[in-house]
């Protein structure tokens, strides 16, 4: 019988697994043209890395010759990815990257993201079957490690990002290839007895939401993701339908909690599997939830009277479940932190008319308003030696992150460039933080759905800001804490419709 269950186990696990990797299955390769040497693709199912190898001639003039590696993909969407060449090579001019092209045949419509041996990095295109390939290529020769197209409509638009910086657009062009289309890699070698090689990870496929697809009204489909912020790898542990969000990681390391319609679930991370937590009546929780420095509470926020109506007040309930305790009686109350010692919460809550960052006892009592500046405060969060908590305020006309003393003393800004910053969550060695950025154009008092975004990491002592994952997300991704206890990893949610 322990036989049988072992091998149930091992099956169930194995589709969990596989479940995460549907996405990936899309894909297959073709050699384009009639390559002397004939192409290949792998795929590391551990690494959802694929290893692309292809020859030809070149991708120029009226026809091509490579190896691509495609899915279909109807209407708008964005695809990405990071990559790199295999080995020194032999043509400067072998090139690696994103395209999407009409069909397969030699000659069809096309535009890509090439990035060529030298560093020259350019959007190529066709504009009708047969004709000469164009391009607009960047003034500096230099190879991207992360590069992304877009199809909006007939536009498509070519951009890419080298050392974590913010993406450059590389080029836009109007082309008509039709309703779906094939997308994916590709590797050409410039040198028709030569094979080269090149490898692409952290690759996804997304569609926006339709024009005038509200986020709230409609909710996306959801992907969780672990990145490795070392080395800049993303994994993809779990696909569904339903729209989940603001994932927690557990102070052991095994799960994680994340909310989706109201209810909060327990996410094993060696099973792969949901599981429903048992919060009582409270069912109409937000994304604003968090786990206790000791493993054992859960502070939640989900709508509760609050006079003559409902607003989302705070809670704390046993991590593995049971009967809240209601902590604020004044809402709305969004939680975002507990103190190191778990004594206090700290939280934004709106009272008469102004939202700002608030604590108060974990076991309930008096709150203690800790900002008073003008415009949105939000997001507070203890470092981990409590000495510090991290907030995001609109005072200087965007959103930044800033820091305070425990009591709302020195008050003192940290980030100072255009994007509407929000939700700093310092690393559990207190070394590093992550944040979430929206594009300037976004109003600096919102985090909506829907919006590319960017996750970034921070130095606590100074430094550098980087880029660690450009995405498709915003509200929901990583409104709460979720690094791994180690400080290696960070969870959280894209989404795709």
């Amino acid at each position: 019988m322990k036989r049988i269950n072992l091998i149930l186990s091992i099956i169930l696990i194995t589709s969990l697994s596989m479940q995460a990797q549907q996405m990936f299955k899309k894909y297959s390769g073709q050699d384009i043209g009639n390559p002397k040497l004939k192409g290949s693709f792998q795929f590391d199912e551990e690494l959802q890395k694929f290893t692309v190898t292809g020859a030809g001639y070149n991708l120029w003039f009226e026809r091509d010759e490579f190896h691509f590696v495609s899915q279909p993909v109807e209407g708008d969407f964005i695809i990405s990815t990071s990559l790199k060449f295999v080995g020194e090579g032999v043509d400067p001019h072998r090139k690696m990257g994103l395209m999407i092209r009409n069909s397969n045949a030699e000659n069809a419509v096309y535009m890509d993201g090439a990035v060529h041996g030298d560093g020259l990095t350019s959007l190529q295109f066709r504009e009708k079957a047969g004709e000469n390939t164009l391009e607009k290529a960047l003034e500096k020769k230099e190879i991207p490690d992360f590069i992304q197209l877009e199809r909006k409509g007939n536009q498509y638009i070519f951009r890419v990002s080298k050392g974590g910086q913010p993406l450059v657009e590389v080029g836009k062009v109007e082309l008509e290839m039709g309703k779906v289309v094939l997308a994916g890699m590709f590797i050409g070698s410039h040198n028709v007895d030569v094979l080269e090689k090149a490898e692409f990870w952290n690759v996804r496929i997304e569609k926006p939401a339709a024009e005038g697809v509200d986020g709230y009204r409609t909710p996306s489909p959801s992907r969780l993701e672990i990145i490795n912020v070392e080395i800049g790898v993303r994994e993809v542990i779990y696909e569904t339908d339903t729209h989940i969000e603001a994932p927690n990681w557990s102070r052991n390391g095994k799960f994680l909690i994340y909310n989706s319609d109201g209810k909060l679930y327990k996410f094993d991370l060696k099973k792969r599997t949901p599981v429903f937590i048992n919060t009582g009546d409270v069912i109409s929780n937000n994304n604003d939830h968090g786990i206790s420095f000791d493993g054992k509470m859960l502070a939640i926020s989900s709508s509760a009277p609050v006079g003559d109506k409902n607003a989302s007040v705070i809670f704390t309930v046993p991590v593995k479940g049971g009967t809240p305790k209601r902590i604020t009686e004044k809402g709305p109350s969004y939680w975002h932190g507990w103190s190191p010692d778990d004594k206090w919460l700290t939280y934004c809550a709106e009272r008469n008319g102004n939202y700002d960052v608030y604590k108060i006892p974990a076991k309930g009592g008096d709150e203690i308003r800790l900002t008073t500046a003008e415009g949105l405060d939000d997001g507070p969060e203890y470092s981990p030696d409590g000495k510090y908590i991290y907030f995001n305020s609109t005072r200087t006309g965007t959103m930044q992150i800033w820091r305070m003393k425990p009591d709302g003393s020195e008050q003192e800004q940290i980030t100072f460039d255009n994007f509407q910053n929000w939700f700093a969550h310092p690393s559990p060695d207190g070394k590093q933080m992550i944040i979430i950025s929206y594009p300037p154009e976004v109003p600096a008092t919102s985090h909506p759905h829907n919006q590319r975004v960017m996750l970034r990491l921070l130095p606590i002592a100074g430094g550098e800001i980087k880029t660690v994952a450009f995405l498709y997300g915003g509200q929901g991704t990583i409104n709460v804490p979720s690094w791994s206890p180690d400080s290696k990893k960070v969870a959280f949610v894209s989404y795709t419709y």
